[in-house]
């Protein structure tokens, strides 16, 4: 018999009320490694990006009591990271702004479901390949909707864009998709119009 996965409110819930240590490493399992991806979108190293979300998931521990305040854990999680990923990069480059467009987004690839399962390994680089052909702000917008599972309108809490833009962005993204695969799947001796 497998447990049910419990949702991030409910985990949420148990750790602010009962400190309860348990559904914390849940909350852990569950927002590790896409808090990770989504960190190397903005510092590039893996090790910092690490090092960031391990400090924000300790201080959601170590402030638990406050969890109940909190009204989406996860969105809040994801604006913690892309804060201190940025205040790093500051840091780092002495620099007083960041662009969403200078990012260079990480794609998770881990991210199997049985539609997944049934595309060619061939069909899936290509699809990789599409994606990595993205200008930045389409690639973020679609690794949290597709990929993270985000919806819009907690994309645009953590990106600080309009609703109507993760609309428009992902509209272009998955254009840009469609037309890369096309062209990729027709045969060596069709011309390309």
């Amino acid at each position: 018999m497998q447990i049910e996965k419990l949702s991030i409110q409910e985990l949420q819930r148990r750790i602010a009320l009962y400190d309860d240590e348990t559904a914390y490493k849940e909350l852990f399992m569950e927002m590790h490694v896409p808090l990770i991806n989504f960190s190397r979108s903005f510092v590039q190293q893996k090790e910092v990006a690490e090092e960031i979300v391990s400090d924000i998931l300790m201080t959601v521990w170590e402030k638990r009591k406050d969890l109940e305040r909190i009204e989406n854990l996860r969105v809040y999680l994801y604006i913690s990271v892309r804060n201190h990923s940025l205040k790093y990069l500051v840091k780092q480059k002495k620099i007083n702004s960041v662009q969403l467009e200078d990012l260079d987004v990480m794609l998770a690839t881990s991210n199997l479901n049985p539609e997944n399962l049934l595309i060619s390994k061939e069909m899936v680089q290509r699809v990789r390949a599409a994606i990595e052909q993205l200008p930045p702000k389409c690639k973020m917008v679609f690794q949290l909707s597709k990929e993270d599972g985000l919806k819009y309108k907690e994309i645009a809490s953590i990106l600080n864009i309009s609703v109507k833009t993760i609309d428009n962005q992902l509209a272009i993204a998955l254009q840009k998709i469609s037309k890369t695969l096309k062209l990729s799947l027709k045969k060596p001796d069709q011309k390309k119009i």
